[in-house]
C-alpha cells in the first residue's frame, strides 16, 4: 500500500478523495493554482503544491507539472478525481512510465473507453446494445448536415473526447446542426484539446441510467448497480438516485451483465461507469463509458455501503476486490442534488462572486461513509444526510471552473423518504452571496411526476423552459409561508415593545391583527388578514389563524437566524427568512419547498395606506444588450451600424467552462460597441446598443 498519494483536482472531489486517504493512514498532497490559494482542499492535506495561474490549462492541465509535484513531494500515487486529466490517456501513461501508480484504470483502458468513436465499436465487438449512429470524425457543418438528414432528426452531436455535457448538442434541423456542430467543436477543442465530433440517432423521451463497475487487476469485475440520472440540464445531471425507479429487475440484471462484459473486453481496473440510453419499452443502448469517478458516486456508496475511493486506492495499490457479485448489497434509496451556483431565475446563468453565507444543513454521514454504522444497516442507523464540498463561508467561487459549489446527499429507506429528507435538507441549506438552484431542486422534488418517477431526460426542458419562475412553484400550503412570516413579525415587535428608554405616551404596542402583503412584481400585490394570539415569547410560540387556517407555530431560532426550525401544528419543519430586500428593506422574505414570497407583514392601518404607493417601474433596456452573467467576453459577432435579425448571433461570452451565444431578440440595427473582446464581463454590463 502506498503511503503518501497526490490529489491532482480541486474542489469537493479534492476534499472527498483527502478524507478517505486520512482514514486509510495515508498522507495527502494537494495541488492548487494562483485562484485556489485559500482553498479548502489545500487546507485539509498535508501537503500543497502551487501549480500555476488561474486558468486550469496553466495549471490543472499542465501534466509536466503534476509530474512534477509527484516527486518533489514523494508521493507515490495520483487520483486524478474527475475532469481535468481524469481520462487523458497520454496523462496515464506518463505517471506509469515515471513510476507514479495512476489511481484509475491503465492508459490503454482510457483509450479504448475514453474515445467514443472507438468505444462504440467495442461495445459492438462485446454484444453490447448500441444506438445507430455515425462513428467517423465529421469534418464540416456541411457534412454534418449531410449525416444528420441520413441518419434522420434529431441527432445527437458529441465531441468524441467529450464529457460533463461539454461539446454536445442536440439538432432538430439543418440550421440548429450546423451551428450545433461548430459550437461542440468549438467547445471540445477549448476543453480537451480534441476537436473530433460524431453523431448518433437521438432517442426521444429517453432515460439515463449507468452501470457503476469495478475492477481489478486479478481479472475480477463486478457491477454495482444502477444510477437513474435523467434529471439533466443542457446534459449535465442535476438529480442522481439509486437505485432507479423504472426498471425491472431484469432489465437491472441484463444492463449489469453487459457493462462487466464491455469492462472486461478491456481488462478495466478501477471503478468505471457504463451509461446507457434506456427507451419507453425498457430497451437499452450503450451510450459511453466514463473511466474515472463519476461526480454522483456517493449514492451508489449509499446502498452498498462501500466506499467507491477506497476501493480505487486498493486496486490501483495491486490488491483483489474483498467481493463477489453475490455479496454486493442494495440497501435503501439514495439522492444526489448538486448544488451549483447558478441562478434557476436567470434561466441557470452562472453567478460567481463571495458566499457571504454557507450553512449546509449537519450532516450525519461523512464523505466516505455509507451509514452511521459503516457498512451496517441497523435499526435507526440506517441512513443519513451527508455534504460533499470544497467551498466555505467567506470564500470567493471563481469564474475559472466548474459551477459545482457542493452536493447534497440523503440515504433513506425507500424513495418516497429518501425525497422527504432530501426537502427538508435543502430547506435548511443557506447560501447568500451568489445564486445557486437550491431552490430550483425543490421544486424538481416536489413536482408530482418526480414523485411517481414518470420522467425522461427532457423533464427539466418541458416543465421549465425558461428556468425557475416562482409563480409555476406549487406549495402544498401557501398560508404556511405567511403564518411564519407573521409569527416573525409578532417576535421582532415583542423585542421592540422590551425597550428600555419609550418615550412615554408613544411605547411600542403589539398588535394582535395584521395584514401580510405580498409583492407579487410589476406593482401587484395581494393582501391576506391574519390574527396571531397565544405568542409565549420565552418558548417562542405562538397561534396564527389565517381564515379557517389554524398554525401553532414553535420556533426557538433568533431573529437574525436565516434558517428557521421548529414546528407547525406538531410537524417538525424548515424554512429560511430574512428580513429586507434590494427593493423593499422592510419585507421579509420566506422559502420553503422551493417557494420564495416576499411579504410585508403591516398593521391594517398601515396596509391601507400601503395601497396608495406608487409604482416605480424598472429603466427601458431593449436598447441594450446585457450580460446575462459574468464571464469572458470572447467574441462580438457584430459592427456598429449592422443591421441584424432576430435570432442573429451577436456576441460569445465563457464562464465556468461552457460557452454562452447571445442572439438578437428582434430585428435592429448596431449602434455602438460597449465592450471588447477579451474583458471580463459583470452581469448586467451593457454590451452593446441598438439605434
Amino acid at each position: 500500500m502506498f503511503t503518501k498519494i497526490l490529489i491532482a483536482n480541486r474542489g469537493e472531489i479534492a476534499c472527498r478523495v483527502i478524507t478517505t486517504a486520512r482514514r486509510m493512514g495515508l498522507a495527502t498532497v494537494a495541488v492548487y493554482s494562483e485562484a485556489d490559494r485559500d482553498a479548502r482542499h489545500v487546507e485539509l492535506a498535508d501537503e500543497a503544491v502551487l501549480l500555476g495561474p488561474a486558468p486550469s490549462r496553466e495549471s490543472y492541465l499542465v501534466a509536466d507539472k503534476l509530474i512534477a509535484a509527484c516527486k518533489a513531494t514523494g508521493a507515490q500515487a495520483l487520483h486524478p478525481g474527475y475532469g481535468f486529466l481524469s481520462e487523458n490517456e497520454d496523462f496515464a501513461r506518463r505517471c506509469e512510465e515515471e513510476g507514479i501508480v495512476f489511481i484509475g484504470p491503465k492508459h490503454g483502458a482510457i483509450a479504448a473507453m475514453g474515445d467514443k468513436i472507438a468505444s462504440k465499436r467495442l461495445a459492438q465487438q462485446a454484444g453490447v446494445s448500441t444506438i445507430p449512429g455515425h462513428n467517423e470524425p465529421i469534418q464540416s457543418p456541411e457534412e454534418a448536415v449531410q449525416i444528420a438528414q441520413r441518419i434522420g432528426y434529431p441527432v445527437m452531436i458529441k465531441a468524441s473526447a467529450g464529457g460533463g455535457g461539454k461539446g454536445l448538442r442536440v439538432a432538430f434541423n439543418d440550421k440548429e446542426c450546423f451551428d450545433g456542430f461548430s459550437s461542440c467543436r468549438n467547445e471540445a477543442r477549448s476543453s480537451f484539446g480534441d476537436d473530433r465530433v460524431f453523431m448518433e440517432k437521438f432517442i426521444e423521451e429517453p432515460r439515463h441510467i449507468e452501470i457503476q463497475v469495478l475492477g481489478d487487476a486479478h481479472g475480477h469485475v463486478v457491477y454495482l448497480w444502477e444510477r437513474e440520472c435523467s434529471i439533466q440540464r443542457r446534459h449535465q445531471k442535476v438529480i442522481e438516485e439509486a437505485p432507479s425507479p423504472f426498471i425491472s429487475e431484469a432489465t437491472r440484471q441484463a444492463m449489469g451483465a453487459q457493462a462487466v462484459a464491455l469492462a472486461k473486453a478491456v481488462n478495466y481496473q478501477s471503478a468505471g461507469t457504463v451509461e446507457f440510453v434506456v427507451g419507453k419499452d425498457q430497451s437499452f443502448y450503450f451510450l459511453e463509458m466514463n473511466t474515472r469517478l463519476q461526480v454522483e458516486h456517493p449514492v451508489t456508496e449509499c446502498i452498498t455501503g462501500l466506499d467507491l475511493v477506497e476501493q480505487m486506492i486498493r486496486v490501483a495499490a495491486g490488491q483483489a476486490l474483498g467481493f463477489t457479485q453475490a455479496d454486493i448489497r442494495r440497501e435503501g434509496w439514495a439522492i444526489e442534488c448538486r448544488i451549483n451556483a447558478e441562478d434557476p431565475t436567470r434561466n441557470f446563468l452562472p453567478s460567481t462572486g463571495r458566499l457571504v453565507r454557507y450553512q449546509p444543513p449537519a450532516a450525519v454521514l461523512q464523505q466516505g461513509q455509507c451509514t452511521l454504522q459503516g457498512s451496517a444497516y441497523e435499526g435507526e442507523a440506517f441512513g443519513g444526510v451527508r455534504v460533499d464540498t470544497g467551498v466555505y463561508e467567506g470564500g470567493e467561487i471563481p469564474m475559472y471552473y466548474d459551477s459545482m459549489i457542493a452536493k447534497l446527499i440523503v440515504h433513506g429507506r425507500d424513495r418516497a423518504d429518501a425525497i422527504a429528507r432530501m426537502r427538508q435538507a435543502l430547506n435548511g441549506f443557506v447560501i447568500r452571496g451568489i445564486a445557486s438552484n437550491i431552490p430550483f431542486q425543490s421544486a424538481l422534488l416536489g413536482h408530482p411526476d418526480f414523485a411517481t418517477g414518470q420522467f425522461n431526460t427532457g423533464f427539466i426542458a418541458q416543465h421549465y423552459p425558461r428556468g425557475l419562475r416562482q409563480d409555476e412553484v406549487p406549495h402544498d400550503d401557501p398560508h404556511f409561508l405567511l403564518a411564519l412570516a407573521g409569527f416573525i413579525r409578532r417576535k421582532a415587535r415583542e423585542r421592540e415593545a422590551g425597550i428600555s428608554g419609550q418615550l412615554p405616551g408613544h411605547e411600542v404596542r403589539i398588535e394582535h391583527d395584521y395584514v401580510a402583503v405580498v409583492h407579487e412584481g410589476e406593482g401587484r400585490y395581494s393582501r391576506t388578514a391574519m390574527q396571531i394570539s397565544e405568542f409565549r415569547g420565552q418558548e417562542g410560540e405562538a397561534l396564527v389563524q389565517i381564515g379557517s387556517h389554524s398554525y401553532r407555530i414553535v420556533c426557538r431560532s433568533r431573529l437574525n437566524d436565516v434558517r428557521l426550525s421548529g414546528t407547525v401544528n406538531g410537524q417538525p419543519f424548515t424554512a429560511q427568512a430574512e428580513r429586507g430586500t434590494a427593493k423593499n428593506p422592510l419585507a421579509y422574505r420566506i422559502q420553503h419547498h422551493g417557494r420564495a414570497v416576499e411579504v410585508n407583514v403591516l398593521s391594517p392601518r398601515a396596509a391601507e395606506l400601503h395601497t396608495l404607493m406608487p409604482y416605480k417601474a424598472p429603466p427601458d433596456t431593449s436598447k441594450l444588450l446585457l450580460s446575462p452573467m459574468p464571464g469572458l467576453l470572447v467574441q462580438l459577432a457584430v459592427r456598429p451600424g449592422q443591421t441584424v435579425q432576430a435570432g442573429e448571433r451577436l456576441a460569445v461570452i465563457e464562464a465556468m467552462k461552457m460557452e454562452n451565444i447571445l442572439t438578437a431578440t428582434q430585428d435592429g440595427t448596431v449602434k455602438a460597441l460597449l465592450a471588447q473582446a477579451g474583458e471580463s464581463l459583470a452581469v448586467d454590463q451593457p454590451i452593446l446598443s441598438f439605434e
